[in-house]
């Protein structure tokens, strides 16, 4: 019997996020598969009632005359390699030099000190990039109602908490399409799924021109 196996002999029951995680799952661990139960991550979304945006973006480095022309993608995650959020850096600056109304600031915890070099070395080559230090739930929760979309770029996920709480918050969700985000994002119903970071700028585009897209994903989500 594999190290594996014997983990999942010894409790009574094992969670999967989603159907298709536990489909996964029983496809490698046979005799165990009938202690597999399905229970969805849960979440709770709540505001700072002093929250700031102008300051939010100023500290975050971003210099804007008027704050509300601009539209912020946000991608929230801890700064480690499976959440990749180099990936769509060089595709979306391109598109910043040309649409400077547009921005992309990056948010969450330095999590891999060597990793978080890489990424402040980025974020410092590409304009229209950013990196901002993580803040307290309910100031994130807030910067996020403020913010155009919520992004993530992740290889592979679990289920994502960020994505989870955008929905919550009526946030439209920008997702790589892998079979973690798929679970609980319906492309064009719930939010968007994009395969390539050409794929994320055509559907960035479509989201900033379609206002109905926009409201629908927010609504369902």
């Amino acid at each position: 019997m594999g190290v594996g196996m014997r983990l999942f002999s010894q409790p009574r029951f094992s969670v999967a996020f989603t159907p298709q995680m536990k489909e996964k799952a029983e496809s490698f661990l046979l005799p165990e598969s009938s202690k597999i139960r399905v229970q969805p991550q849960g979440i709770k979304t709540r505001c700072a009632s002093d929250f700031s945006w102008s300051e939010f973006l100023s500290s975050s480095g971003v210099e804007a005359e008027c704050v509300e022309d601009m539209c912020v993608f946000l991608l929230v995650c801890g700064l480690r390699r499976v959440k990749d959020p180099l990936y769509l850096l060089k595709a979306f600056s391109e598109w910043h030099a040309s649409h400077p109304q547009v921005v992309f600031i990056i948010i969450g915890p330095k999590m891999d000190p060597v990793f978080c070099e890489e990424v402040e070395e980025s974020v410092s080559r590409w304009a229209g990039v950013y990196h901002t230090a993580e803040r307290e739930q309910d100031e994130l929760h807030a910067a996020m109602t403020h913010s155009f979309a919520l992004v993530n770029s992740s290889i592979s996920e679990g289920m994502s908490a960020a994505i989870l709480e955008a929905m919550d918050l009526g946030l439209p969700v920008l997702a790589r399409d892998i079979p973690g985000n798929a679970a609980i994002v319906q492309h064009e119903v719930t939010g968007l799924l994009y395969s390539s970071p050409q794929e994320f700028i055509l559907m960035a585009k479509r989201l900033l021109d379609d206002r109905p897209l926009r409201e629908r994903l927010a609504e369902n989500g």
